[in-house]
């Protein structure tokens, strides 16, 4: 009952509220920032390479926390399920999701870092839950959006991670019924080992894991696509010719490519939806639309790059799509077909890098709204019963239903989005004219430094005074 209640409400918010208001948020920031995704993307590689203007993480830093919760479980497992369930034409909609979707996350980021906080230890900490309540005056609102972010990250996101975790190890001869429980107690393991380190150890480990297994990946796509390149051609021609299929779309929305890819994309790159502004507030820059592009790239790498890597490498391989090989079983089949034994077991190495990171930056964003709902920074005992639990769900996320592991990612994910982008379209005036701001800077030869009173909120900042 609780599985069929939950698969109506994914139904009901990405048919008819989210997929309006998340394209027409993207179109809008789009049109509003003359298309910044594109303008200052040369830009946003730029200001990766400059250090921490304090005590806080890097620009850099903060963008692989963010990437590392984008690039998880979803590119390979996510990717394989809107191909075989949605149909080919969803790679195109998850293009559309990421293209608009750039300036929807250079917005939210940049209100977190004009709204960020001290932390309590040199740092800062910033998102959706400290900008809607600055600015809009809604404690509420705010509490509500830290409560769903922590029950879309620390249960549902982390659930999804362990469970694909697990199931990439599920056609081997050793699987069987203890696997699950096993493959989640060690994965918790190193999970409680890693975020009892604190923000600091995570920033360090995601900088290196996420560069190093996001490229080895992208690598290993490339090989296949190079081997399999006469069958590039007709590949494009089915995703644009299965994409635009209006018959498919109307007579059956809930289970068409266009949904698919959209909510798909959504999980994947999370534009708009408020998580990755948790890392882009930590960031020490010395001007808030640093951070924007930074952002604005991470999900460029999410679903341009790593996305389209498995989607190309999966239908470059000549394996069809199929409903019972969706998930990591259709990459394993289809890496498998050309390199054998090497290739199945390459995706469930990918597999377990990629749900390991994906529960180090999500736990990231759940920390930060946790302090936010205690209105102080945690005690010892309050941040080691949270670190125990989220070490918890890890290991019980493994163990769960397919459905509704998904589902229930989806739901949360989607109630978030439902406050965070109604937010940012309400507050983005702040964010145009910090734009405004450092493209006049850069004009005049300058490096960018923000003051608050420049776009004319003098005394209206923790930050920037």
């Amino acid at each position: 009952m609780l599985a069929t209640l939950i698969s109506t409400l994914v139904d009901w918010l990405y048919t008819y509220i989210l997929v309006i208001l998340l394209l027409g948020a993207g179109l809008y920031f789009t049109l509003r920032t003359r298309f910044v995704q594109l303008r200052l993307f040369g830009e946003a590689f730029r200001v990766l390479r400059e250090k921490s203007h304090g005590d806080g993480v890097s620009s850099f830093q903060a963008l692989m926390i963010s990437t590392a919760s984008r690039v998880g479980t979803g590119n390979i497992a996510g990717v394989s399920i809107a191909i075989c369930l949605g149909g080919v034409g969803a790679v195109f909609w998850m293009w559309m999701v990421a293209l608009l979707g750039g300036a929807s996350a250079f917005i939210e980021s940049t209100l977190a870092q004009i709204y960020k906080v001290h932390d309590g230890a040199g740092g800062s900490r910033g998102g959706p839950a400290y900008y809607i309540e600055r600015v809009l005056g809604s404690r509420g609102l705010a509490a509500a959006f830290s409560v769903f972010l922590i029950l879309t990250y620390l249960v549902g996101f982390n659930m999804v991670a362990s469970y694909n975790l697990v199931d990439a190890f599920s056609g081997y001869a050793f699987s069987g019924p203890k696997l699950p429980a096993a493959a989640g107690g060690l994965l918790a393991l190193a999970t409680a080992v890693c975020i009892f380190g604190g923000g600091k150890r995570l920033s360090r480990i995601t900088s290196i894991l996420v560069p190093v297994m996001g490229g080895a990946y992208v690598l290993m796509a490339l090989v296949m696509i190079a081997l399999h390149i006469r069958l590039l051609p007709k590949v494009f021609a089915s995703i644009f010719e299965n994409a635009f299929d209006f018959q498919a779309i109307f007579g059956g929305f809930t289970g068409s490519a266009m949904m698919y890819g959209i909510k798909r994309g959504l999980f994947s790159n999370e534009a708009g939806v408020g998580s990755a502004p948790n890392a882009a507030a930590a960031a020490s820059v010395s001007h808030p639309v640093k951070q924007g592009l930074a952002q604005m790239l991470s999900v460029f790498i999410d679903t341009l790059l790593i996305c389209s890597a498995t989607a190309l490498l999966c239908l470059c391989s000549g394996v069809e799509p199929d409903a019972a090989l969706k998930g990591v079983p259709y990459v394993q089949a289809a890496m498998s077909g050309t390199f054998g034994p090497f290739g199945r077991w390459f995706i469930t190495g990918t597999m377990l890098l990629f749900a390991f990171t994906t529960i180090l930056g999500n736990y990231y964003y759940c920390e930060s709204n946790l302090q936010y709902l205690l209105r102080r920074d945690a005690r010892r005992w309050e941040l080691a019963v949270f670190r125990l639990l989220a070490a918890v769900i890890v290991f019980f996320g493994a163990q769960m239903d397919f459905s509704l592991v998904w589902d229930t990612a989806d739901v949360t994910m989607g109630l978030m989005a439902l406050i965070n982008l109604p937010a940012i379209l309400l507050l983005a005036k702040p964010a145009l004219l910090a734009l405004k701001d450092y493209q006049t800077q850069k004009r005049a030869g300058r490096d960018p430094v923000f003051r608050a009173a420049d776009i004319g909120l003098a005394g209206q900042t923790e930050f920037w005074n």
